[in-house]
């Protein structure tokens, strides 16, 4: 089984490079690079038919520049990544508690546990 993605074109094998997809509220099709992954409402391309593409009348086409080779992460990319996650892996902050404002243990859904004014 071939895992490079064909042109979605009846008849056509070649390798698809580019992926179609339609903006029916604006009547525009967007050609741009091809897709991660297949989409069920998306079609992908070879070089020929994306180049020969052409709307109806009355609409748009919007081609996004497609990239010549392989997609490339460049360490920016990871880092940016790694921060994110570290990010998100984060406590959230507790705000200061104002005065006089009961000293909160802990919380379960709309309930909260209080500690007792000795304590």
């Amino acid at each position: 089984m071939s895992h490079v993605r064909r042109c979605s074109r009846t008849a056509c094998g070649r390798p698809a490079v580019a992926t179609l997809t339609y903006v029916y509220a604006d009547s525009t099709a967007v050609l741009g690079p091809l897709a991660t992954y297949a989409e069920p409402h998306c079609y992908d391309l070879c070089a020929e038919h994306a180049e020969r593409l052409t709307a109806p009348r009355g609409w748009e086409v919007v081609r996004l520049a497609t990239e010549a080779g392989p997609l490339r992460r460049s360490s920016d990319d990871l880092e940016a990544l790694a921060n994110a996650v570290r990010e998100a892996a984060r406590p959230p902050e507790r705000a200061p508690r104002p005065e006089g404002e009961p000293n909160e243990a802990g919380r379960r859904g709309h309930l909260r546990v209080l500690r007792s004014p000795e304590n």
